[in-house]
């Protein structure tokens, strides 16, 4: 299992895309395998890890996710394949519907049938992102259409998939999920076998299955649950993330985190692993003082390890 590092100034909307770009070259530096950027309401993630990939030279870089429906999946493409190109093949497409409150409610963008918006936006997005043309019709896409990228080699794609039809989506068209606020045992249950069967079914490699998860170094698990309840508010009230949790029995969202001393963040990284994860991606947040910056040690001196 590969361990990546989520960012951790994202959020701030002070951070400069030079910000950025030092995050990226010091989860480099400090040897994770991947480095996830979500894409919220500042920078652009993909835009910000073209820039990244042409100031790094191994680390892997994740959108974690862009969202679908403002874009057209054959534009996603050739943004995409750029940023394949400046990060030399290291750049992994992470997509994903969205909720209804920002595509609807924000946006103004209709939020129907979300499972069929996906199932149609990869028909489209995932021969052009192999450099080939792709030839579909059908309800909600319409494209005849191909991509010359120089340096835009094929990349992998993944989907925010949670629940079962998503899943089954996903593994019989992409090349893995990537999983937020879904429990260690909800992994194990439901996620891995369902995304597993479905690219076997359909003839494709077994998935790349990203499980992110909130992680802190610290001795007072207690106040880290606290700020976790608080910092992650917003994910017990999404209905995606909502029934991840109930499936995983979580009340809140800090239920799902791993938290504690070395031993205790060793075995939850563990049991991540024993569910069938391929890449964990640690969501480090301020759970004390000198917490991030703890934990980060921490993840640093296991990698070297």
């Amino acid at each position: 299992m590969k361990i990546g590092i989520g960012s951790v100034i994202v959020g701030n909307p002070n951070t400069t895309l030079d910000d950025l770009v030092a995050e990226v070259k010091s989860a480099e530096a400090d040897g994770f395998a991947f480095y996830s950027l979500p894409n919220i309401f500042g920078l652009d993630a993909i835009s910000a890890l073209t820039v990244a990939g042409r100031e790094t030279q191994r680390i892997e870089l994740a959108t974690g996710v862009t969202p679908t429906p403002p874009r057209h999946p054959f534009a996603i493409a050739q943004q995409a394949l750029t940023a394949q190109a400046a990060c030399r093949g290291r750049f992994v497409l992470g997509i994903g519907l969205s909720h209804k409150i920002v595509i609807e409610n924000m946006l103004g963008l209709s939020y129907d049938k979300p499972a069929k918006q996906m199932r149609e936006y990869l028909e489209v997005l995932m021969p052009l992102a192999q450099g080939k043309p792709v030839q579909f019709q059908g309800e909600l896409y319409r494209v005849a259409a191909g991509l010359q990228v120089a340096g835009g080699t094929p990349l992998p794609v993944v989907v925010a998939a949670l629940g079962p039809k998503m899943l089954e989506i996903a593994g019989r068209l992409a090349d893995g999920t990537a999983t937020w606020m879904t429990g260690v045992r909800t992994l194990a249950d439901h996620t891995v076998p369902a995304i597993t069967k479905a690219a076997k079914e359909a003839g494709r490699p077994a998935p790349r299955i990203v499980s992110a998860l909130p992680f802190a170094l610290t001795n007072d698990v207690g106040a880290a649950r606290d700020v976790a309840n608080k910092v992650f508010a917003i994910y017990g009230t999404l209905p995606s993330y909502r029934a991840m949790l109930d499936r995983e029995g979580a009340a809140n969202p800090a239920d799902v985190g791993i938290y504690g001393d070395e031993a205790a963040l060793r075995a939850g990284i563990a049991r991540v692993r024993d569910a069938g994860v391929t890449h964990f991606l640690a969501s480090v947040f301020p759970a004390g003082a000198d917490c991030i910056e703890r934990t980060k040690a921490f993840l640093k001196s296991e990698l070297r390890a």
